[in-house]
């Protein structure tokens, strides 16, 4: 028998649920159908949901609910069937602006990778990538999982500034890099869409569970959808 799905006491007013040992497709899928069950579930009593790669913490108000009553919303959530919200999470299309200019990794891991570029941005934009996780910082979303022969380990040595809308590749994974930051992911291009918008809700394009495609877009399209020219003159380097 597995002994998932399991439920934990992580303080006195919050409860871990771990869906699974590791994370994938299914998994995330799961958390994001359990998200709006959850939170009609704990309704008034509930604080905040944090979903992470393969569980979610629930925070509740315990001065009008106490534990025995939590768990027993959380066992009546999680007997509820799948099927209800099978296809849980919603579609999303970044754009990228895949180029050498743009992305100063995007040559290196092709080469790793026995590959033409327009290979590597193929196989990148082919895929399908559920969002496992948004941490690191706000609006930095992990999306999994790459197709292998795209997959390349980070860098030895980081760099000190990744800019803003970079899009990146590190082991099976990619992800959007919300705003500029140190980083030592493998660089292939950039996106002009922001992924955290501090002042006007919905404050990120993206949630855990939601369903991400990649499309290339020419330089001209990148400017013309709102992205930093400034960033195309070498200071990705």
């Amino acid at each position: 028998m597995s002994q998932y799905p399991r439920i934990e006491a992580a303080s006195e007013n919050s409860l871990i649920l771990y869906l699974g040992a590791q994370t994938g497709p299914q998994t995330a899928q799961r958390i994001a159908s359990l998200l709006p069950l959850l939170q009609n579930g704990f309704a008034e009593h509930l604080i905040d949901l944090t979903p992470s790669y393969h569980s979610i913490l629930i925070q509740y108000d315990c001065y009008t609910l106490d534990h025995f009553q939590a768990m027993a919303i959380l066992n009546a959530v999680l007997a509820m069937p799948e099927s209800a919200t099978k296809q849980a999470g919603k579609a999303v299309e970044l754009p990228v602006y895949y180029s050498e200019q743009s992305g100063p990794d995007l040559a290196k891991l092709a080469k790793q990778a026995g590959l033409s570029v327009q290979d590597v941005i193929r196989l990148h934009q082919d895929a399908e990538y559920r969002v496992y996780a948004i941490g690191f910082a706000p609006g930095f979303a992990y999306l999994g999982e790459v197709d292998k022969r795209i997959a390349a380990p980070r860098l030895a040595t980081p760099r000190k500034r990744v800019p803003k809308g970079a899009v990146a590749i590190a082991d099976r994974q990619t992800a959007v890099y919300p705003a500029a930051s140190p980083g030592g992911w493998n660089l292939i291009g950039l996106c002009p869409t922001p992924m955290f918008n501090p002042t006007h809700p919905p404050y990120m394009p993206v949630e855990v569970g939601d369903r991400v495609r990649f499309r290339a877009v020419d330089k001209h399209e990148y400017i013309a959808l709102g992205g930093d020219i400034a960033l195309l003159t070498g200071e990705c380097n």
